[in-house]
């Protein structure tokens, strides 16, 4: 049996070892099943997992073979990706159908080294359940850098040190990951505390990108250069 499943994830392709599909999945559990159903009753025959595991093997490799060629199975079978962020902009619609919370979406961007939201151009959730990252051209965010930093002298420079960052509020800064200071329109007073602000500040902060109350927040975070990303909730859609 051991062999047998062996050969059937070889001949099925390498896919099936990489990150699986839902559909792929299935097909791997359903081996793992059948080869057990007869290990564990010794005295049932071979052919008794066997038959339906090379009957399994045979209805994969034929649905693989007609979706390289039907791209409407392709979608019907795998499903497509959905864009999570576009632009800097979240898509809480899209992440409610996928059942996907703030919290997974922090982590997979914090394991391909992105700071914030902000810094995305666009997330794509694939059908396997890697997100896909796409982060905004640093060379556009360099180059804004420096021309804020040439400016530091000038009487606007408040003006351009970003939307986010509210005149008499100097840039914050502190070592450490970047902290989520609203979730799905509830504070989170531990991280304001790390940052050594209050309530008040934030609600100015928000108010600065024209939303009223907290509860209208769908993610607010700062990163450890003191940008803040604010993205409202949008119900109507």
């Amino acid at each position: 049996m051991y062999f047998l499943v062996y050969c059937a994830m070889r001949v099925m392709g390498k896919r099936e070892i990489g990150k699986l599909s839902m559909f792929d999945l299935v097909v791997s559990i359903m081996l793992a099943e059948m080869a057990a159903f007869v290990i564990e009753d010794i005295d049932k025959p071979l052919s008794y997992g066997i038959a339906p595991m090379l009957t399994l093997i045979i209805v994969q490799i034929g649905m693989a073979f007609i979706g390289l060629k039907s791209r409407r199975l392709r979608l019907i079978i795998d499903g497509k990706p959905t864009v999570l962020i576009s632009k800097g902009v979240l898509h809480r619609d899209e992440m409610r159908k996928q059942r996907y919370n703030l919290d997974d979406l922090l982590q997979q961007l914090r394991e391909q080294n992105v700071d914030s939201i902000g810094e995305v151009d666009f997330a794509i959730l694939e059908t396997t359940g890697k997100l896909t990252v796409f982060p905004k051209d640093k060379n556009t965010s360099n180059d804004s850098n420096s021309s804020g930093s040439d400016s530091e002298d000038s009487s606007s420079s408040k003006s351009k040190t970003g939307k986010n960052q509210i005149d008499g509020f100097p840039n914050i800064k502190y070592e450490g990951l970047p902290l989520p200071l609203i979730m799905d329109g509830k504070v989170q007073d531990q991280n304001l505390e790390i940052i050594q602000k209050t309530r008040f500040w934030l609600k100015n902060q928000i108010q600065h990108n024209g939303i009223l109350d907290f509860k209208d927040v769908f993610i607010c975070s700062i990163d450890h250069n003191g940008k803040i990303y604010v993205s409202p909730k949008d119900d109507k859609k």
